[in-house]
């Protein structure tokens, strides 16, 4: 097994990282999300060329999160367009298209005033971020970490079922993305003023929330 490298800045911010319960939500990988069932929210994994993702990390409560959020009215009910609005508002980010592999069934409804909801869930490039800023939503101003995959799935706090999710976005990035199976598995915080972390574009031709198994809506 080889060594996960990061710094001693990082180390002290890992240190601090706290664990949300999980929701038990069922993955419903590859399916469209059934007519009649609200799509409340969509997330995203948000891929460099190297298989890495990107994670945020509320540094003030030790959170750990992947971009996204709400559909909001702007959004018009297209999760692609969603996930690409709420990385740029949390993390500062331009992601590419956005492929979507699957949801989560939220019986509960607790995005949706108590009504059952999806949670869908995408893999898109993350082509660069810009200088770090608040979420203008939350006022959060999250630290963004490349990190694998499966250590992603680990700060999350997701078990099994986030691995199932994780290997549905990785063999969807390996296949549109062109990244590797096994990602770097150094952690690297994304510098302050911003950069570029995928250049060109990969394959990216159809169009954005629609691509893969099902259209998510």
């Amino acid at each position: 097994m080889s060594r996960i490298e990061y710094s001693a800045e990082i180390a002290e911010l890992l240190g601090r990282v706290r664990r949300r319960p999980t929701a038990g939500w069922p993955w419903r990988p590859g399916e469209p999300v059934p007519s009649g069932l609200a799509v409340k929210q969509s997330w995203g994994w948000l891929f460099a060329p190297d298989g890495r993702v990107l994670t945020l990390v509320n540094p003030k409560d030790g959170i750990v999160s992947l971009p996204g959020g709400s559909l909001e009215p702007e959004d018009a009910g297209d999760p692609g367009s969603a996930l690409a609005r709420e990385a740029g508002e949390e993390a500062q980010a331009l992601i590419g298209t956005a492929y979507y592999l699957g949801y989560l069934y939220d019986r509960v409804g607790s995005a949706n005033g108590g009504n059952e909801c999806a949670r869908v869930r995408m893999a898109a490039a993350l082509r660069a971020v810009g200088p770090s800023a608040a979420d203008p939503a939350s006022g959060r101003h999250y630290r963004r970490l490349l990190v694998a995959p499966g250590l992603a799935v680990e700060l999350l706090g997701w078990g099994e079922p986030g691995l199932r999710q994780a290997r549905a976005a990785v063999a969807t990035a390996v296949r549109w993305l062109g990244v590797p199976a096994a990602a770097n598995e150094a952690i690297e915080e994304l510098p302050v003023d911003g950069c570029e972390v995928f250049p060109g574009a990969a394959p990216d031709a159809a169009p954005t929330g629609s691509t893969g198994p099902g259209d998510g809506r």
